[in-house]
């Protein structure tokens, strides 16, 4: 092939989700307001979890977690994209579309082993009740939150690492909404069959190992569930099991339709649709799914309004 087709690129344009003038403001607004909702949503369970001791368990220790890496990954990809419909700008420096896609392929990596941690709190608490107090301690659930932040920033070092060294693009225009490893691997101007093994070995680690210790997990607490001779009793653990086990399905179904199938399968059309979905609508689901039916927060939540209330009267 000749050279002269080559680009090393300096800085991408990032094409969006739509070419149409005519929905370029509708999109703006459909994902400026789901933006607000997510950071509304998100930043008042971690307000209300920081704030009423009640809720300084480590169920709601994790929702922390989670609440807060939906936020910082929700601003890390969609801030660049309301820039565009704001300023009309659509490029991105090659450093800073670097910055975004690692940030976003930990994020990912981080969701995984946090739900993972979620898993394995819910099966110490139904199936090892007395030893709750001392398998999920202050100090345990600490460290397991450190290892999933920590893995997960490690893990996104070598996809970055191999696509910053790449600077020979047959164009710098990104056909996502977002600095997307598949979208880059596209306008790879040489052969990308190494990475994309290297990204269907880890997905093995990252995403097929936490989905089993997660299964094993809901494996034993169901079958102790089944144990349990109130229906009632039943029926309470199965609620709270299938909340999280929902978020599960949603988040590994959308991610292994991503970045399981080889890059030749890849529509990048529809893999914008999975991504906004990931990015937006998990975020959004999380803390209804969570937290918002649940009778904690309702309390924690009419605690701060009252202490609110009585220091302005």
């Amino acid at each position: 092939m000749n050279e002269r087709n080559f680009t090393a690129v300096t800085y991408f344009t990032i094409r969006g989700l739509s070419d149409s003038a005519d929905l370029q403001l509708p999109i703006f607004l459909l994902i400026l307001l789901m933006y607000v909702v997510v950071l509304a949503e998100n930043t008042t369970i971690s307000l209300l979890i920081a704030l009423d001791h009640r809720l300084h368990t480590p169920m709601y220790f994790f929702l922390f977690n989670l609440s807060s890496l939906d936020i910082l990954y929700t601003t890390v990809t969609l801030h660049k994209i309301l820039a565009i419909f704001l300023s009309g700008v659509s490029a991105i420096s090659f450093n800073d579309c670097m910055t975004q896609m690692y940030f976003y392929i930990s994020s990912v990596c981080n969701e995984f082993l946090i739900l993972t941690a979620m898993s394995y709190d819910r099966y110490v608490a139904i199936c090892n009740p007395l030893r709750y107090a001392v398998a999920m301690s202050k100090r345990v659930c600490a460290r397991l939150a450190g290892v999933c932040w920590a893995l997960s920033f490690i893990e996104a070092i070598p996809h970055t690492y191999i696509i910053s060294g790449h600077l020979c693009f047959k164009s710098n225009e990104i056909n996502h909404f977002l600095c997307d490893v598949l979208a880059l691997m596209k306008l790879f101007c040489t052969d990308n069959k190494v990475l994309e093994r290297f990204i269907l070995v880890e997905s093995l680690f990252v995403g097929i190992i936490p989905f089993f210790l997660t299964l094993t997990s809901y494996i034993y607490i169901i079958r102790t569930i089944l144990r349990i001779r109130s229906n009632t009793g039943r029926l309470k653990a199965f609620y709270t099991c299938s909340s999280h086990l929902t978020v599960v399905v949603i988040l590994y179904l959308t991610i292994f339709c991503l970045y399981t199938k080889p890059t030749s399968m890849v529509s990048l059309d529809s893999d914008k649709l999975f991504s906004l979905l990931y990015i937006v609508v998990t975020p959004i689901l999380n803390p209804l799914i969570y937290s918002l039916k649940n009778q904690d927060v309702g309390s924690a939540w009419n605690y701060c309004l009252n202490k609110i209330r009585i220091k302005l009267t």
